[in-house]
């Protein structure tokens, strides 16, 4: 049922994977973990095999963060600057003012389109973009902070773009790890389907009650932001050959959870980490109540942190991103950790931690 490599230490992380499939939450998943840039854990199991990559959904989000660090580092984006300096055209509806930094963190105020788009739109990345660059923000810039769901990847990927001469897909290939923004068809053939666990809607006022009813406003907010190009409404969406194809950088990376955990090993090693500073990846810009989930969430530049509505790490400098459905990435610099989680049975869970977190995520630490 798991195979690959576990260190002895860590037996209980192993244990806990394999609990997973014993209590049938997972049909075939991936756990991986790395300490001070030695792996510790690589396991899989169920239907996969070692190469097995899946949608990862908005852990991409992590991904595209480390690429804006990168070119943070080599002095081709500064995160104060408005980002009318790298693309003139977002001026349009009182925008001139929103930073690098506003976009990163989630304080922009465009988690949405309010113009219903096209059929198709979902995978044209001049439309969408344009349309960003022309649409007026939903609450005054960097006042509040809600969550970009889907219009963060081509909000942030698009200043990546004309600041680097590079699109997102090009600058996760240049990570070199087994993680794509556009799966190559060379590599469709080791992707699987996600399926869906059964969904129980959670009670009035119980925690996510209320995201859950701001989503069912037509034309609210909430509502624009997830299924807003209605593409995203497509039943198996992420099946679809141009799904898997496409740019979308918030939500369609295309991975493992060894590919993840090399990524945030790589970033708090003690030899030639990826970043020279963790700066901006640890330090808190954004918390409070978030404008789109309802609960309260925490963000730096570009990473999630953990916190009252994703409890992903219980380390105070801990940083990564959670993917809808529940894989999981993230980095503990104190802990030189680096964690990936990738399961294809995905579990909704509007509020908190998903259930496999809570037992992977504490066997990791009482390993260290």
């Amino acid at each position: 049922m798991v195979d690959g490599y576990c260190d002895p230490a860590f037996t209980a992380v192993r244990e806990a994977f394999a609990a997973g499939f014993a209590a049938g939450e997972d049909r075939g998943a991936a756990v991986s973990v790395q300490v001070d840039g030695r792996t510790v854990v690589d396991l899989w199991g169920g239907s996969w095999q070692r190469d097995t990559v899946v949608n990862l959904f908005s852990v991409t989000k992590g991904v595209l963060a480390v690429c804006a660090h990168q070119l943070v580092e080599r002095g081709l984006l500064d995160p104060a600057a408005p980002v009318i300096d790298y693309w003139p055209e977002f001026a349009a509806a009182g925008k001139s003012a929103i930073t690098v930094a506003d976009l990163l963190a989630h304080r922009a105020g465009l988690p949405a389109l309010r113009e219903t788009q096209p059929p198709g739109a979902l995978f044209d990345w001049t439309r969408l973009t344009t349309a960003l660059a022309a649409e007026t923000p939903w609450w005054p810039p960097g006042e509040r902070h809600g969550y970009h769901v889907v219009t963060w990847g081509w909000l942030l990927g698009e200043v990546l773009r004309r600041a680097s001469g590079r699109t997102p897909r090009e600058l996760v290939a240049d990570l070199g790890l087994d993680l794509y923004v556009g799966l190559p068809a060379s590599q469709a053939h080791r992707a699987v389907s996600t399926i869906a666990a059964p969904f129980t809607p959670p009670a009035a006022g119980a925690p996510g009650s209320e995201l859950l009813a701001a989503m069912g406003a037509p034309g609210s907010m909430a509502a624009q932001a997830f299924v807003n190009p209605p593409d995203l409404l497509t039943p198996d969406l992420v099946s679809d050959p141009r799904w898997r194809a496409a740019e979308i950088p918030a939500a369609n990376g295309h991975g493992n959870a060894r590919a993840i955990a090399e990524l945030y090993g790589s970033l708090v090693r003690t030899q030639s980490p990826l970043l020279a500073s963790l700066a901006g990846a640890t330090e808190e810009r954004s918390a409070g109540r978030d404008a789109v989930l309802c609960g309260h969430t925490r963000f730096s530049l570009g990473f999630m942190l953990p916190g009252e509505l994703r409890p992903f790490s219980p380390g105070p400098r801990a940083f990564g991103h959670p993917g809808a459905g529940g894989a999981l990435g993230f980095a503990d610099p104190d802990a030189r950790l680096g964690f990936g989680f990738s399961p294809d049975r995905t579990i909704t869970t509007l509020h908190g931690a998903d259930p496999r977190w809570q037992r992977l995520v504490p066997a990791v630490y009482a390993c260290l």
